[in-house]
């Protein structure tokens, strides 16, 4: 599926490879998770096109060249498993890289490129984390303050689904980001690789409904997602500055 908003001469074109299918939830609400994305690192004139990896819906490897940058998205499935459309995305990603193309990691993506890049992930240590978290930044990182524009905030709020991490980073990587429960938040690999743990495109109501259809599963119990739900009772994302960082990094000449 394409997604044309204005003809330029030079207009940029971003994937999305959604490795998740759309709960009817975000159907209703937004139109599908593709809408989601595109609002939060979308702009105007740009072209985006989605590919449903989670179905097998891959780019043709001619037409990657074509493109100024990818987002790999969430996904319920482990980034570690050898489903044949995780194996042949993490293939895909190797290509990417090969060609430093820019590419964003979000949750299931920051673990893929992690396992792509020669890391380990599996199973957080302290567990499943769901709920709003704040993360610690890292201080003078020059990168950083190149894709924020301005003094780099010292932590940022930012809304977490995982029950999966990065548990040993690639060689190639540069911490930019950590927490209480989660060591490497966000890290980057060269000037074309990005991966945030946490979800950017998030906000309370797509969590909660994660959250209740998940507990409706018997996935978790009341109890954790009380707590999850009461994380946003008085707080929210710090979504403005995450929309910065990433989309520096995606349409910036860094």
């Amino acid at each position: 599926m394409v997604v044309e908003q204005e003809e330029h001469k030079k207009t940029k074109r971003f994937a999305l490879f959604l490795a998740t299918c759309d709960s009817e939830f975000v159907k209703k609400a937004y139109g599908g998770y593709f809408n989601v994305f595109i609002s939060t690192f979308g702009d105007e004139g740009e072209q985006w096109d989605l590919f449903r990896v989670v179905d097998g819906d891959f780019p043709d490897d001619k037409d990657l060249d074509s493109y100024d940058g990818f987002i790999i998205s969430g996904s319920p499935h482990d980034a570690f498993a050898d489903a044949d459309w995780i194996v042949k995305l993490c293939s895909l990603c190797q290509k990417l890289d090969q060609m430093e193309k820019k590419v964003l990691g979000i949750c299931f993506g920051h673990q893929i490129i992690t396992r792509v890049k020669g890391g380990k992930i599996g199973r957080a240590r302290q567990g499943p984390d769901m709920g709003l978290r704040t993360i610690t930044i890292s201080k003078d990182n020059e990168k950083l303050g190149l894709y924020f524009g301005d003094e780099v905030p010292a932590s940022l709020a930012i809304v977490k689904c995982h029950q999966d991490e990065v548990l040993e980073l690639p060689d190639s990587a540069t911490v930019l980001a950590s927490s209480e429960v989660c060591q490497v938040e966000m890290f980057s690999i060269g000037d074309h690789l990005l991966c945030i743990q946490g979800h950017p495109e998030y906000n309370k109501e797509i969590l909660f409904e994660i959250v209740d259809r998940v507990l409706n599963m018997k996935l978790m119990e009341q109890e954790f997602a009380d707590k999850a739900k009461s994380t946003m009772e008085t707080a929210e994302p710090d979504k403005d500055l995450w929309q910065k960082l990433c989309k520096n990094f995606l349409k910036g000449q860094i």
